[in-house]
């Protein structure tokens, strides 16, 4: 695991390594074991490297024998000694012990088709002298970040993280209005665009070639996740197989020479993830949980079921609830606006995890790819509503009785059924997009000024979902979600938060349920076989049951939870205000300001809960101020 950064000047002229070097140092939390440069024919490469593999040898970037390939990778690749057998069969040798090096001869023998026998994280550039070309990849679900740019003056520049590029003296900080669109309604920017204009994310699954000859970049997919429901054997069989598939996806992600550990939360996806590495393990596996003083939110004694069952080495830290400390620094690590506030525990897990192991399994992925989430139930119940009544009436009616019914956040849920009637008015897409906004449309309308609505030209982040319900290939109402969920919360909005909080403090985490061929398999599975009723994950927990006790297995999920609606009410009322109705807020010609003004008012009074939107825009100040 690593931090890379590149520039590329396509008119020929070699890059500053004064400017590479910055552009590197910057992300030293990344990689603080080593770091390393290359230049050749206006190609620059940086590594900060974390040593994992071959600690001795893997330094980077890396050159063939033959001095014609260069690689720069961050990342783990798992298959690499099958591949390593592979290619000696080939006649190929290999100097050091390390995955890059199987990349990077992979590359030698396959060429850009390598990346498609590649099993793991990674995101990696390739310069070929011979063809004249640079080779960009990205993994196929989004595990690692690349982030990548065209400049001015010919130069185009890449790395793990938005800062590194922002160091070039050409780059360009405009904003993009869409991404603030799409930031205000999914708490994040989705891919492939970043909340600048002129900077993209590579997408997941994605390859760029660059032609250093003429200049063009072509931009292609290798890899698209497939729900096909095409699986033609029993429950029973597909159980067993299952766990078999997680098994060994979890026994080839705990290869490393250096101390390596697990997450458990005491949740069904981390510890299904130690379960299984304890039965691969001699010693006992090193497992590490934060936990809170309020029972609300604390999940501890639940992991530390899992670990005395386990026999394992178990760290516990109990973490204030009202351990804000973290909010005015969040920007530093996300470089964009993010507002997912589980990541402050997110970061304190991964400060716990360091103190002990570099490596990390976490059971990240799972809800996404078994059917997890209770709103993958709840999405259900609306769409059977919705088709029990044609689509004209469903809007006259069930749109009255949503924008009429008040929004009840302080009572029983049963009562709180304004979203569920705006979801029924609604098309499936349409539902979904509202589920998941945080703004949501009508908001979005109060909260944005004029002009930012005049420059959207009635754009909105429903777009995004349009683009990828349009690649989904399925029909299945809960696939659809479940592609559309892994396509932009679970690369924009997980995987985002768990790499920048564990690379912050130079740890690396590894993710077996989002194994390629893991994911592949499953999304085959008929739906019913992951949403059961109204139980999610279905099938994932029938087979643990000989692993884990019923009440790890079939408890409500809890999940990271933040106070935030208490702390805007009590600790941090003033900074809440101060900061939503800062002069970055208000000047920058976004936001309507009697809406900023009611929101901290209904707020603070109790009359609503906005805790979330107001998080949203704390975080979005937090981006304009840096």
């Amino acid at each position: 695991m690593c931090g890379i950064a590149g520039i590329i000047n396509l008119g020929g002229t070699t890059p500053p390594k004064s400017l590479l070097t910055k552009m590197t140092n910057i992300i030293e939390h990344r990689g603080p074991d080593g770091s390393g440069d290359y230049f050749s024919e206006g190609v620059a490469f940086g590594h900060r490297r974390l040593s994992i593999i071959d600690i001795a040898g893997g330094h980077q970037p890396m050159t063939t024998s033959d001095d014609r390939i260069t690689i720069t990778y961050n990342g783990e690749i798992y298959n690499f000694p099958e591949l390593r057998t592979e290619l000696k069969a080939l006649g190929y040798s290999f100097k050091t012990l390390s995955d890059t090096e199987v990349i990077l001869v992979a590359y030698h023998a396959w060429g850009q088709q390598s990346v498609e026998r590649i099993r793991g994280m990674f995101a990696y550039a390739i310069h070929d002298k011979e063809k004249r070309e640079v080779f960009i990849a990205r993994d196929r679900l989004g595990i690692k970040p690349l982030f990548f740019a065209e400049l001015s003056g010919k130069n185009f520049v890449f790395g793990s993280e938005l800062k590194s590029l922002s160091l070039h003296p050409n780059f360009n900080k405009a904003i993009r209005s869409e991404s603030v669109e799409e930031y205000f309604s999914l708490g994040y920017v989705p891919e492939p665009h970043t909340i600048y204009k002129n900077v993209m994310k590579l997408e997941p699954g994605h390859t760029l070639l660059i032609d250093l000859n003429s200049g063009n970049i072509k931009n292609e997919q290798y890899w698209n996740v497939k729900f096909n429901n095409d699986y033609s054997g029993s429950f029973e069989d597909a159980t067993r197989e299952l766990d078999k598939r997680v098994e060994e996806a979890v026994k080839i992600r705990m290869r490393a020479d250096v101390p390596l550990g697990a997450f458990l939360s005491g949740g069904v996806d981390s510890s299904a993830v130690v379960a299984n590495m304890a039965r691969n393990s001699v010693d006992p596996v090193n497992t590490c949980s934060i936990g809170f003083d309020d029972v609300r939110y604390n999940e501890a004694d639940y992991a530390k079921q899992v670990a005395d069952q386990y026999q394992t080495n178990h760290k516990t830290e109990i973490v204030d609830p009202n351990d804000y400390s973290l909010v005015d620094n969040l920007i530093d690590y996300y470089d964009e606006p993010f507002a997912d506030s589980s990541a402050l525990p997110t970061f304190r897990v991964c400060e716990l995890a360091r103190k002990n192991v570099k490596v990390a399994l976490s059971g990240d992925g799972g809800d996404e790819n078994l059917a997890g989430y209770r709103r993958y139930n709840t999405h259900m119940f609306e769409k059977k509503m919705r088709d029990m009544v044609p689509s004209a009436l469903r809007r006259s009616v069930f749109g009255s009785l949503g924008r009429l019914y008040p929004k009840a956040d302080w009572a029983p849920r049963i009562f709180r059924a304004k979203t569920t009637f705006q979801g029924i008015a609604r098309t499936d897409l349409e539902s979904y997009f509202h589920f998941m906004s945080i703004f949501r449309n009508d908001m979005r309308q109060s909260l944005f000024s004029e002009q930012l609505k005049t420059d959207l030209q009635g754009y909105t982040g429903m777009e995004v979902f349009k683009r990828h319900a349009n690649d989904a290939g399925t029909d299945d109402p809960v696939s659809l979600i479940q592609y559309l969920d892994i396509k932009t919360y679970l690369a924009g909005d997980i995987l985002t938060k768990v790499d920048r909080a564990s690379m912050a403090h130079s740890l690396e985490v590894r993710v077996p349920l989002l194994d390629h061929e893991l994911v592949g398999w499953i999304a085959g599975l008929p739906t019913d076989f992951k949403l059961n009723g109204k139980e999610g994950k279905h099938i994932f927990k029938k087979s643990l049951e000989n692993q884990l006790p019923n009440d790890i297995l079939y408890r409500p999920k809890m999940g990271f939870a933040v106070p935030l609606e208490n702390w805007f009410r009590n600790d941090l009322k003033n900074k809440i205000k101060e900061t939503v109705l800062s002069e970055h807020i208000l000047d920058s010609g976004y936001f309507n300001q009697r809406y900023l003004e009611m929101l901290v008012t209904d707020h603070q009074s109790g009359k609503r809960d906005y805790s979330g939107p107001l998080w949203t825009l704390m975080m979005f100040h937090q981006f304009l101020a840096k």
